[in-house]
């Protein structure tokens, strides 16, 4: 088995995500690995009159400045959780894409999955499940009880 040295953790500030935040603490703990926590934002725009708009550069920044605050508060968490090596990627675009090209500088994948089933499923898919079909490495997800 390769050692598991760095760990993703992919974030959407979910319930399902804190979870899946304390299996890789305690994997972290157990082998001394790194954990990186990740939030994909989507690329943000809004309806308008005329057709689609993108953010101001001032809304954007402020998003930015929230995601971060959120993204320091959960590192916070996982330090006092145990983790000694913790730090945080923010980027913009498709999660399951975004998540996929990180993939193969980690060791591991630990994430939440949303459990959902039937028509929600079909509809909206699961990045988890896509992850775990093409990640180069091993995926551990978690779902909620």
């Amino acid at each position: 088995m390769k050692p598991i040295r760095k760990i993703l953790v992919p974030t959407d500030f979910s319930e399902h995500s804190a979870l899946a935040l304390n299996y890789a603490v305690d994997i972290a703990r157990r082998y001394e690995a790194a954990i990186t926590l990740l939030h994909v934002y989507p690329v943000v725009n809004y309806a308008a009159a005329e057709g689609f708009a993108l953010y101001t550069p001032e809304q954007l920044a402020n998003l930015i400045s929230q995601l971060t605050t959120q993204l320091r508060a959960i590192e916070d968490d996982a330090r006092k959780g145990g983790a000694g090596q913790i730090s945080s990627l923010m980027e913009q675009g498709d999660a399951y894409q975004e998540i996929l090209e990180q993939a193969p500088g980690y060791d591991m994948i630990v994430m939440g999955t949303h459990g959902r089933t039937g028509l929600k499923h079909a509809l909206m898919g699961s990045v988890a499940e896509k992850i775990v079909r093409t990640s180069p490495c091993p995926v551990l997800t978690v779902r909620s009880h």
